[in-house]
């Protein structure tokens, strides 16, 4: 991922964050340096995807969309996995 992209938070997201005590600086570093879990092609407008990150120990999922004409990613919702819904590397959700 290019991380000179401007991050644009959708209000869902940034509600989420301040909910979860979650910060931008938290957010830009999962975009950064975060790894695409899952992709999500047929989300409206944008095709997102699903980025695991770390800050220090703590892992945070953020969900995000490239705008593939500018270099603007829309920060969609931004969470801590719970470790009972996901697998033990919190890249697949359990069924």
């Amino acid at each position: 991922m290019v991380t000179d992209r401007q991050l644009v938070f959708r209000t869902h997201a940034l509600r989420r964050m301040f909910e979860r005590n979650i910060s931008v600086d938290d957010v830009r570093h999962v975009v950064a340096t975060g790894e695409t879990i899952f992709e999500y092609p047929d989300d409206r407008p944008l095709p997102s995807r699903l980025i695991l990150g770390w800050v220090s120990v703590e892992p945070i999922h953020v969900v995000a969309a490239d705008e593939a004409s500018s270099d603007i990613t829309m920060v969609v919702t931004v969470y801590r996995p719970d470790p009972s819904l996901w697998s033990w590397d919190l890249r697949r959700r359990r069924r």
